[in-house]
């Protein structure tokens, strides 16, 4: 729901006294009817089984209205449904959708709407679905939306949203990914990778002006601003350090005033498996593996502490030492 509130129009509220709303509950499975039908509309998120960010998206894009991938009128351009290995009484989920508008945007096989290979075969080693024309092509992947799935949601509700997803394991971008003349209310790049924890590094950073107002860029440490802080209002043309976050997905907010176009930044992320930036006042940083007697081996942390201007930072180094005697009688 959160990637939807920075890549969308959409926003999920709590129900309070509207008369259509959609009433999630934990039971049945992973079920959702398709659009909005009034009253007090069902989606079923079973917990555990159905707890992944891809697949609760899978249904709540049912909800805003969104049928299967797969089930495209133009779906035989792109894929082979074998129709012979499908569990009888479940070949209705592989029907067409004669009516359905595809929005002029092209088939997406990564899209969290997408059947995986072997969905609801009856022998595990047989797929069900084959993709043309390249068969090795990987389909139905459930760590969150798509590109063309943020793009399908816009253009189907007429958002006017200045957004943008980057979900794979590396990549560059920069403030003229929109245009020199930026909304008020600013752009944002939501990175988030497959696995890992997402590091970003700026190759040009310039954004002049007085106490970072109006002009600024901010970084999350989540999907959406409700998550904490990694930078707050930076501004000027300070090279900061590689900025890593702790989980796999951070947030960055550029608001800009001006069409300057040498104000702005570029910037690449990678995906990494350990390491940190902190801020705050006063933060514990730990090893992987720490206090679990499990260490990962062959890995290759950075961490990196940012102090208030004026201000230096002070570690407290912590080793402990374990001696064995053997004593003998």
């Amino acid at each position: 729901m959160q990637e939807y509130e920075t890549l969308t129009c959409v926003r999920f509220v709590n129900w309070t006294t509207e008369t259509d709303y959609i009433d999630i509950a934990s039971s049945g499975g992973c079920l959702s009817y398709i659009g909005r039908i009034g009253g007090a509309q069902s989606l079923l998120i079973y917990s555990p089984g159905c707890m992944q960010r891809a697949i609760i998206q899978h249904e709540l894009q049912h909800a805003l209205g969104f049928y299967h991938e797969n089930a495209r009128i133009d779906r035989d351009q792109y894929i082979i449904v074998r129709t012979e290995y499908i569990i009888p009484e479940l070949l209705y989920n592989f029907n067409l959708v004669t009516e359905g508008d595809m929005l002029g945007l092209p088939y997406d096989y990564t899209s969290v709407m997408h059947y995986d290979k072997y969905a609801f075969t009856i022998n595990a080693s047989e797929p069900t679905i084959i993709p043309t024309p390249n068969p090795d092509t990987d389909i139905g992947q459930r760590y969150g939306l798509t590109v063309l799935d943020v793009k399908k949601v816009n253009k189907l509700y007429n958002c006017s949203v200045c957004s943008k997803l980057l979900n794979e394991t590396w990549g560059n971008f920069s403030s003229t990914d929109f245009s020199t003349e930026y909304p008020t209310t600013g752009c944002v790049w939501l990175i988030r990778v497959p696995d890992g924890q997402v590091a970003l590094t700026f190759t040009y950073f310039n954004i002049q002006n007085t106490e970072c107002v109006p002009n600024y860029m901010v970084i999350y440490d989540g999907p959406t601003k409700n998550y904490p802080l990694l930078v707050d209002r930076a501004c000027g043309t300070v090279q900061y350090p590689t900025i890593i976050s702790s989980t796999d997905q951070m947030l960055i907010e550029f608001v800009s005033h001006d069409s300057d176009p040498s104000a702005g930044f570029t910037a690449s992320y990678k995906t990494v498996q350990c390491g940190g930036f902190y801020s705050g006042a006063v933060r514990q940083i730990t090893s992987p593996g720490y206090n679990t007697g499990e260490y990962p081996p062959n890995l290759n942390c950075n961490y990196t502490i940012l102090a208030p201007v004026g201000y230096q930072v002070r570690h407290f180094l912590f080793l402990f030492f374990f001696f064995f005697f053997f004593f003998s009688l």
